[in-house]
């Protein structure tokens, strides 16, 4: 909640200094940009909280995960006991867990809430990994839980879609102003359109920097879970592997991209390794 709480404010705090600027410079201080501030707001944040909320739903039903309920078999007994071990020392209730049939070996978490979340592994990672490495990535996955990684990740992208919007209208009110006063609706349209899509790439970069400092955050947290060497193996057995993740779920996946990219949602695995053994 404190995380939460900080976000927000933050958002509002920075809300209200643009408002001041734009009052003091007389660039349209009336209610008008108080209500474009809501307007931003509602549609910078709704998308990313409705998909938040939704998240284990989609996330299930995108590939297949049968959540184990009661153990089948001693793989299964041995997945729920360490994920149950792991949330016990993060303090956490135990989240929901999943196997999805997939060859490739990939695991994610995701869900609402520290308290209300889900670890999937696929069967690629429990065929190809040994104990120790499942074991480092299943830390790695509730280190995601335990820093609230989901609700943060949210917040950011709530924060800059708002600031896209924003600032495309604002700027897109001041282009299309004609010298009588009046806006020429038709440039007002055009010009928020690219502006939007302009700011929106630079939006991502910012986004996409957060997600590859979780990435790191989570191995440190599997690190000190169970040991650097358990993580550093995993991220070693990860080399040459793919994800088969939907599109809109590969930034919840473990497998890394092969090499760093302002728009990689996750730090090459050689670098993921070099920190963990630098730390």
């Amino acid at each position: 909640m404190k995380r939460i709480f900080l976000f927000i404010a933050t958002n509002i705090a920075v809300l209200v200094v643009i408002r001041v600027i734009l009052a003091i410079l007389g660039i349209n201080s009336t209610d008008q940009v108080g209500s474009l501030l809501a307007y931003s707001a509602v549609v910078g944040f709704s998308g990313s909280i409705v998909s938040l909320l939704m998240s284990k739903t989609i996330a299930k039903h995108s590939v297949g995960a049968v959540v184990i309920d009661q153990p089948q078999s001693e793989e299964e007994a041995w997945l729920l006991a360490t994920v149950e071990a792991q949330a016990r020392q993060w303090n956490l209730k135990t989240p929901e867990v999943a196997i999805y049939d997939s060859p490739e070996p990939n695991a994610f978490a995701t869900g609402a809430t520290k308290n209300s979340s889900l670890i999937a592994v696929s069967t690629g990672l429990l065929d190809h990994m040994t104990r120790d490495e499942v074991e480092a990535v299943l830390a790695h996955e509730m280190a995601h839980v335990g820093n609230g990684d989901m609700v943060t990740l949210t917040l950011i992208q709530g924060i800059v879609n708002t600031f896209v919007v924003f600032l495309a209208r604002i700027i897109s009110s001041m282009v299309a102003r004609n010298n009588d006063g009046s806006t020429s609706q038709s440039t007002y349209f055009m010009v928020s359109m690219v502006l939007q899509i302009v700011f929106g790439f630079l939006a991502s970069i910012i986004v996409m920097w957060f997600s590859r400092q979780r990435e790191y955050r989570a191995d440190a947290g599997a690190a000190k879970l169970v040991g650097a060497p358990k993580m550093i193996a995993a991220l070693q057995r990860l080399k040459g592997s793919t994800s088969d993740l939907p599109q809109t779920m590969t930034a919840m996946g473990i497998a890394s991209e092969a090499k760093d990219s302002w728009f990689s949602t996750h730090p090459s695995l050689d670098n993921r390794i070099n920190r963990l053994k630098n730390r």
